[in-house]
């Protein structure tokens, strides 16, 4: 399982020109049951994504294909976890 911190660079003021793009590539990351939560980072620091289903490199290189990333909107940081214990809407995470 995986966290993903997406925090904006310097480059902020691009993101509405890659947003369609990057709207896209969240999809993807549904459509292709990788992605299980997309938000936000408080306050409007970046977005965050929970990730599974997926290796640490591939992780890496479908994160590199969002166009924020790509385009330097944003820096993005993967957090490995390996989950222990979670409450019963989440169980399906341990297996």
């Amino acid at each position: 399982m995986f966290i993903v911190l997406l925090k904006f660079s310097d480059n902020k003021s691009q993101a509405s020109q890659f947003m369609e793009g990057h709207k896209e590539w969240i999809k993807r990351g549904f459509k292709d049951d990788v992605f299980l939560m997309v938000g936000s980072l408080q306050p409007d620091s970046g977005g965050g994504i929970l990730a599974h289903n997926t290796s640490l490199s591939d992780l890496q290189n479908r994160v590199n294909d969002d166009p924020f990333v790509a385009e330097n909107v944003v820096s993005a940081e993967i957090l490995e976890i390996t989950p222990s214990q979670t409450n019963e809407h989440l169980k399906f995470l341990l297996s």
